[in-house]
């Protein structure tokens, strides 16, 4: 009785305060059962995810997706029975065309490319699936260190994310793409500026394979970020450079470079200082002319990037604002397109490297985008479902249930680093196994051999395209001479300019609108 004569108070005050507060007129109106709205809103996004979501219905990645990562990171069959539920006669259906002689099975051991021009006297040999970048803060400590064992066990490569490498990153020794963003984090002065002696000390770590500067990325381009001082740990003001419980921004633009000449500077700079290591940039694509301006400044002053990863606007690993994740960047397999096309009509891409990231999570997301361009991939989000993320969609409040996105300690602890590396390297793995079953098929002995039209996309009811159908493909060189025949791209070059990111004139702008 005593129980019940509690229940009963606490419910009569809930009522009272509901209707005397001032802010919700439904609590007003309907005391203690109108705080029911606020319950099912609470438990809605898991309600949808478990007992209402389709299979094949992306919120941002749907079940069988995420289904197939857990399954291939325990080593568990990902056959599936009773033949495809994908609507092969539906519009945007895609598959890979195969050859009446398949090709040997190849061993995925080999699905390396190397990554370094004549200038690198360093050259990487890295794996066409990596993880992408995804930094300790945005991540737990346990979250890095089963990547990074993961990465070392399946010999891949692990970008650290701008908020630089800690010592979590170090710890098992895994392959690392040091990603510099705008704020310099782990080579910075006190004032925010790019510290050389600091970078080169880092830099030359045996540890260190690559070094990527992010110009964007495809969560919120253009746009920069701040970790609230209430997150800056010990741990992440050591990593970073930056004062303990300050806020710690990242600017929406570089301080050590303003022109994509200056940028070519920089990019010599940082290959000298780490020793020969290939240096190159991410970008999530946005204004042509203005990537096109960087490729002219390449020209003119014959430097070159090792590598350009192209991260797709579909990207994204943490909490980004909502305009810039649904309105802001050019999508991944565009934007790779365009970057692929503008390096071959200016005769640079057999000396120029590009990976792709944006949503890839299996063997057929690689194979697509290796068609249009790619030489190699990333992934964030694959790995963090590796890692045993369930798509909460908390990675912005620090309440991850899996211990993935959140720096709380406890919650942190339930992630095993043992077993989720294992899981790590074995998701990496299936994937490639898969994805050389796939190439077989096709009569293809190595992923590099796959092109455009070994890809096939519906269209219609009735219409089916290749990929070299589909899309513009330019020649070699075809944009020096200022002969080409495709009004985008060559209006498009005509506004580039290699001492600048500004603007074209309104007249020019005129133009290339036009085309």
């Amino acid at each position: 009785m005593l129980v019940l004569a509690i229940i009963a108070a606490a419910f009569s005050l809930l009522g009272i305060y509901d209707l005397l507060q001032t802010e919700h007129a439904v609590r007003r109106n309907y005391p203690i059962i109108g705080n029911l709205r606020w319950l099912f809103e609470a438990i809605r996004p898991e309600i949808r995810q478990y007992l209402i979501e389709g299979d094949n219905e992306e919120a941002p990645f749907s079940r069988a997706q995420r289904s197939l990562v857990y399954a291939r990171a325990k080593n568990e069959g990902s056959e599936l029975a009773f033949g495809t539920l994908l609507d092969v006669y539906g519009e945007g259906y895609e598959f890979m065309a195969h050859s009446t002689r398949p090709a040997p099975l190849a061993d995925p051991a080999t699905f390396r490319i190397a990554v370094g021009g004549a200038a690198c006297t360093k050259p990487y040999s890295a794996s066409i699936f990596n993880i992408s970048a995804m930094s300790f803060g945005s991540l737990s400590a346990n979250a890095i260190l089963a990547l990074n064992k993961g990465a070392k066990l399946g010999g891949f490569a692990h970008d650290t994310g701008e908020g630089s490498i800690s010592r979590y990153h170090r710890e098992h020794g895994g392959d690392l793409t040091w990603e510099l963003g705008s704020g310099y984090f782990g080579c910075r002065t006190a004032d925010g500026n790019f510290d050389p002696v600091a970078f080169r000390e880092k830099a030359s770590a045996e540890q260190v394979k690559m070094v990527e500067i992010k110009l964007s990325q495809g969560a919120k381009p253009g746009h920069g970020g701040i970790l609230p001082g209430a997150k800056v740990t010990e741990e992440i003001a050591a990593a970073r450079g930056v004062p303990v419980g300050e806020d710690c921004i990242s600017p929406a633009r570089h301080r050590a470079f303003s022109t994509p000449l200056e940028m070519m500077e920089f990019i010599t700079q940082l290959r000298t200082l780490s020793g020969g290591k290939p240096v190159g940039f991410k970008l999530c694509l946005g204004h042509p002319w203005e990537f096109m301006g960087i490729v002219k400044a390449m020209r003119e002053t014959s430097v070159r990037p090792d590598f350009i990863v192209v991260d797709g606007a579909e990207g994204g690993t943490g909490a980004s604002p909502l305009e810039f994740s649904n309105h802001i960047g050019v999508p991944l397999r565009e934007g790779l397109l365009f970057v692929h096309n503008t390096l071959v009509g200016a005769g640079l891409r057999d000396e120029i490297r590009i990976g792709a990231a944006g949503k890839v999570v299996s063997a057929f997301d690689i194979a697509a985008l290796l068609a249009l361009g790619a030489d190699w991939t990333n992934a964030g989000r694959g790995f963090m479902f590796a890692l045993g993320c369930i798509q909460s969609l908390t990675c912005n409040t620090n309440t991850c249930p899996t211990g993935v996105a959140t720096q709380d300690p406890t919650r942190q602890r339930a992630l095993m680093v043992e077993d989720k590396a294992e899981r790590v390297a074995s998701f990496h793995r299936n994937t490639l196994r898969a994805l050389a079953e796939m190439i077989a098929a096709a009569g293809l002995e190595h992923p590099s051999q796959i092109r455009p039209h070994h890809l096939v996309r519906r269209v219609g009811d009735s219409e089916v395209r290749l990929f070299s159908q589909l899309h513009t493909f330019l020649e070699p060189g075809e944009l020096l001479d200022g002969k080409s025949g495709r009004d985008f791209y060559s209006h498009a070059w005509e506004l580039a300019r290699p001492d600048s990111f500004a603007l074209p004139t309104a007249q020019s702008y005129r133009k290339f609108a036009a085309s």
